[in-house]
This record gives structure tokens, sequence and C-alpha cells, in this order.
């Protein structure tokens, strides 16, 4: 094989391989990430779906901070369209966080920014409202992940249950995060009350 085609055969290898790594940050583990460590991203679900499950895994080393993965499902059939979507509100690095979409949304995507300074994030949702379902039956899960610095994952322990918010604490001393996710059933009617 001449210099030439050595040479070809590298420049295409090159290529492709900055091409994958541009679709999303792979770790170890074969995961997809929708982030590379202490980069911003913005994840929207396609049109008519919201999140069902959220994963991340934490690295000291890449200044405490977390790649993420979610995955988004259709909603039901008879829910139609959503009426209309929109940012909530954002809450600030470091800083403890509660958020629940306003006007019965659910979450269907979520945008991030990361702070050298404070080594944490700050955090966004994205909220859809389809017609006039109201959320019932809320709970919280338990702390994702458990304990911190660990991989977290969050997946709807059943269809029919969707994510409207959650709470978060940051941890100062081990600059990191954990996450109660608020999940909700929606009414099969359209109701006149912000919360049923």
């Amino acid at each position: 094989m001449s210099s030439a085609h050595v040479l070809q055969a590298l420049c295409l290898l090159m290529v492709f391989s900055t091409a994958g790594a541009q679709h999303g940050y792979m770790h170890d583990t074969g995961e997809e990430w929708v982030n590379t460590w202490r980069q911003g991203f913005n994840f929207q679900c396609p049109h008519g779906e919201v999140l069902v499950a959220i994963r991340s895994y934490f690295s000291e080393k890449e200044g405490s901070d977390r790649l993420w993965n979610f995955e988004c499902q259709r909603t039901p059939y008879d829910w139609g369209e959503p009426n209309e979507c929109w940012w909530d509100d954002i809450n600030r690095a470091g800083l403890e966080w509660s958020s629940v979409c306003t006007n019965n949304g659910l979450v269907a995507g979520v945008q991030s920014k990361y702070f050298e300074a404070v080594l944490d994030r700050e955090w966004q949702f994205y909220c859809c409202r389809y017609a006039r379902r109201c959320p019932y039956s809320c709970w919280k899960t338990s702390d994702v992940p458990e304990h911190h610095k660990e991989e977290g994952e969050m997946v709807i322990p059943s269809y029919g249950y969707f994510i409207r918010g959650a709470q978060t604490t940051f941890s100062g001393v081990l600059r990191d995060r954990q996450w109660k996710y608020i999940l909700c059933r929606m009414t099969d009617f359209d109701c006149q009350f912000e919360n049923f």
C-alpha cells in the first residue's frame, strides 16, 4: 500500500471518529450521553413525548460533574398534541431547588449549564401541557442517586405515571446533587383546576 493510500485512510478514519464523537459522549459503559464534562446541554423530547427515564454518571476528576442521559415516551393517544410548551423556572448553581411544571405541565426536556466556580450546574425544565388534564396521586421518589457520587438512575415505575418536576439538594462538601423526582398520574378527563 502506498503512503498516499495510508494517509487517505488515516484522514477518513479521523473524519469518521470525529463525527461519531460529536453525536454524544460515550463513557466506557457504552451509554450515550447528551453532554460532555463541564459543558451545557439542551435536551427536548420529540413533540408529543415526555421524559420517562433519567440516568447520570459522576466524576470527581472531571470537575465533580455528571454525564446525563434521558429517554422519552409518547403520551397516551387520547391526549392529543400538547396545547403549549415552555421553559419553566430556573435554579442557580450551588443552591437547593424545587420545581414543579406550572399550569399542569409535564417534563418534556431539560437544559443545564455548568459553573466552574461552584462545581455545579444550573437547571431548567421544559414543560408541556395537554388539554386540561390534571395531576393526581403524586409522590416523590427516593434520592437519586441514593448516595452522593454514585451513578443515578430513575425510570418511571409503570405506564401512566409522568414526571411533573423535582426537588434537588446540593452538597457543598461533596460537590454533588441528589434528586427526588415528582411523579404523578394525570386525569382521563379535562378539569378546571390547577391540581386535582
